[in-house]
């Protein structure tokens, strides 16, 4: 079997679990069986950390529903191969050379030394943040529940948010808590940490380290390491100012409340619309420029290695850089002084294309699906085919509303932004083969 099938297969076998767990009557507060179609979306929204769902996780399901919602999202979010070769490590088996390559694939960064201490690094990161969020937000939900209540739902909210997988236990989602700073910086802070990549949080811990040993050697940062944070600083400040102009006058949305629940509920939206999936205004009553807005950031999505989806922040910058060499009338696609080589620049081209079509392939079976249904039109049907591919999870309101036909397309979309159109395609094709035949070269008109 090869390595891209072990991942595909590995969070199917995932979903699976989950969703036999969410069927049983002790997942339920009615405490009856659930259904099959109501399971299965859930659990793969929670593994492929989306946060769509059918129902509202708060009501519906009772806490062992809810923790198996959390636990599937953490398990989703960290990568099927880093959660079972973290299990592997607890069981002190040595983890084997196509663990290793699977776990690098996974993370979308081919690595073979050093696997098991970049995992520990991992999932310490993992509970150190959510472990600080857990402290934080539990001052907050303290005042208005009980101890034991609050801290569950600390708890959940910072899994959720670090995992980018936007389940709420709350009604309307964090509308409630649209004022509040604490909540707002610390949901913020979580989510894009957790989308920006492990990677890059290694390497910032690794700077701060240099920096307060006063070390002489001046710290190098990798490419990788500037693509994503500037390319995400740019997005959310854009992101930000774009949902000020385009929903501060709307009376449904911001118009009515004071200017810092103005600038918090824009900054949060910029935020969470990059996979995280949590909202504090009503998605559904905004402007058609903050709709438009929302469904590009959501496709571009996070960073590779975190655990967010769409095309990620690299993709988007190679084909920007590709694009201005070619107006530049350059041959090659330099970023910070680097060269990008071909193979990457091919790669992040078959992203992009492999990801529209995806969206567009949804889109087009949903709309067929939903032809006949009035309460669904064709803009919400394309802002919930775009969440649902970069596991984002902000919804116009209409998934309870869809057929089940178009559940399944929703579910089987957001299982392939999860694990990636490319690694999916090379998980049906198999390994490829090099190609020993070079063919002669001929011009061909484009644009």
């Amino acid at each position: 079997m090869t390595i891209t099938r072990t991942i595909c297969l590995g969070f199917l076998a995932i979903i699976t679990i989950g969703t036999l767990l969410l069927m049983l009557p002790i997942s339920i507060t009615a405490g009856t069986w659930n259904s099959p179609i109501n399971a299965l979306f859930t659990a793969t929204s929670a593994v492929c950390v989306t946060g769509l769902s059918m129902v509202d996780p708060g009501t519906y399901f009772s806490f062992w529903g809810q923790l198996t919602i959390a636990l599937l999202a953490q398990v989703g979010g960290l990568g099927y191969m880093t959660t079972t070769t973290f299990l592997l490590l607890l069981v002190r088996r040595r983890c084997d050379l196509r663990q290793k390559i699977a776990m690098g694939e996974s993370f979308d960064r081919p690595f073979l030394q050093g696997s098991n201490s970049l995992l520990i690094s991992i999932i310490s990161t993992t509970l150190i943040f959510e472990l600080t969020g857990i402290i934080l937000m539990l001052f907050v939900f303290q005042q208005e529940h009980g101890f034991k209540s609050a801290l569950w739902l600390a708890t959940f909210h910072s899994v959720s948010a670090w995992n980018n997988a936007g389940f709420s236990l709350f009604p309307d989602n964090l509308s409630s808590y649209r004022g509040s700073i604490l909540i707002n910086l610390v949901i913020s802070v979580l989510i894009i940490f957790g989308g920006i990549g492990y990677q890059v949080i290694i390497e910032m811990y690794a700077w701060l380290v240099s920096y307060f040993k006063k070390d002489k050697a001046r710290f190098i940062f990798s490419l990788n390491f500037k693509v994503v944070t500037s390319t995400t600083a740019f997005l959310l400040i854009i992101g930000t100012i774009g949902f000020l102009l385009s929903e501060a006058r709307d009376p449904d949305t911001l118009a009515n409340i004071p200017v810092q629940e103005k600038l918090l509920a824009a900054w949060f939206q910029s935020v969470t619309t990059r996979t995280a999936g949590f909202n504090t205004i009503d998605i559904g009553k905004m402007t058609a420029a903050g709709i438009f807005l929302s469904m590009a950031l959501m496709f571009i999505g996070a960073s590779p290695s975190g655990t967010g989806g769409g095309i990620k922040t690299t993709t988007l910058r190679i084909v920007f850089n590709a694009t201005r060499s070619v107006l530049r009338g350059q041959e090659e696609v330099v970023m910070y002084r680097r060269e990008v080589s071909v193979s990457l620049i091919l790669k992040a081209v078959a992203v992009v294309f492999g990801s529209m079509m995806t969206v567009i392939a949804s889109t087009l079976v949903m709309a067929l699906v939903e032809n006949n249904n009035a309460e669904i039109n064709f803009l919400q049907i394309l802002f919930e085919s775009i969440s649902a591919f970069g596991t984002v999870g902000l919804s116009m309101g209409i998934t309870g509303k869809l057929s089940a036909w178009s559940q399944l397309v929703l579910i089987l979309t957001m299982y392939l932004g999860r694990v990636g159109v490319i690694l999916f395609m090379a998980a049906i094709i198999g390994d490829p083969r090099p190609n020993v035949i070079q063919y002669p070269p001929e011009n061909l008109l484009v644009g």
